[in-house]
């Protein structure tokens, strides 16, 4: 499948990044510095991080920014931060899934907001990309919420054979910092790259020929409409800066309609 994706250079893109990765008196006071480079946040909601108060503060900023806005979800994990992986039926992945993103949803319209996507954090995010079924249970989830919301997902055949099945808008991700196995998946027993050169010229051929570079250094022909933009590395507002002087981003749902001629 994704040696077949044309070789052609990137015009239109959203960059994400995650949001409201606090709660009580844990905050991450630094988050909010890439919101003025990024067109679309996940905000967390309650399970693996986040509470009201850190929510509310994050919709609102993201209101105050008019970013696009996503239900980050991820197991009830929060000693953990969701990096744990839990084992569940596919009953219990529905309700911790509609749990979620139902709060956010009803939360944001309080503040006339509308939510637009879905992206699953740490352990969750690993298995969506490894795990078929699993992928699937969690699209089925998200449609249950509504039939508009897009499913932010890992790279590879497991993205694009959940959306056929389930018939859910799948957005495939690039996380510039991770290695790339050849079926492009993540190799997550290797540490993140946090040296910006390096990760700016892995982002520059990307843009140009939509390829990048997988473990054997090969290139792999990639479909990636969003990029997401870590906010745990001190160097990752440097990052932010300097792909926005590569190329402008803009919302998921705004590329699509301007793709289609509805937008300027």
């Amino acid at each position: 499948m994704q040696e077949t994706i044309e070789r052609k250079q990137i015009k239109n893109i959203d960059f994400n990044c995650d949001l409201a990765q606090g709660f009580g008196v844990y905050k991450n006071s630094s988050e909010y510095e890439l919101l003025d480079y990024v067109s679309s946040v996940a905000i967390s909601c309650g399970f693996h991080a986040g509470d009201p108060i850190v929510i509310k503060s994050a919709l609102t900023e993201a209101k105050r920014k008019n970013l696009a806005i996503g239900a980050h979800i991820g197991y009830a994990d929060i000693q953990g931060f969701g990096y744990r992986n839990v084992d569940l039926t596919n009953e219990e992945i529905e309700t911790l899934v509609v749990y979620q993103v139902g709060a956010l949803i009803s939360f944001a319209k309080a503040y006339s907001l509308d939510i637009e996507f879905v992206r699953p954090h740490g352990a969750m995010y690993k298995k969506i990309g490894e795990d078929f079924q699993f992928s699937c249970a969690v699209a089925r989830a998200v449609k249950k919420c509504s039939n508009w919301l897009a499913l932010y997902s890992p790279l590879g055949d497991i993205a694009q054979k959940t959306s056929e099945l389930e018939n859910i808008k799948v957005v495939q991700e690039l996380l510039p910092e991770k290695t790339y196995n050849t079926d492009l998946t993540i190799d997550y027993a290797i540490a993140d790259n946090t040296d910006n050169y390096s990760i700016m010229k892995r982002l520059q051929h990307f843009m140009h020929t939509s390829q990048i570079r997988t473990i054997n250094q090969g290139m792999s022909a990639v479909s990636v409409q969003t990029i997401h933009f870590s906010n745990k590395y001190p160097s990752s507002i440097d990052l932010l800066k300097q792909a926005n002087d590569l190329i402008k981003p803009y919302p998921i749902n705004y590329i699509t309609a301007k793709e289609a001629g509805w937008a300027e």
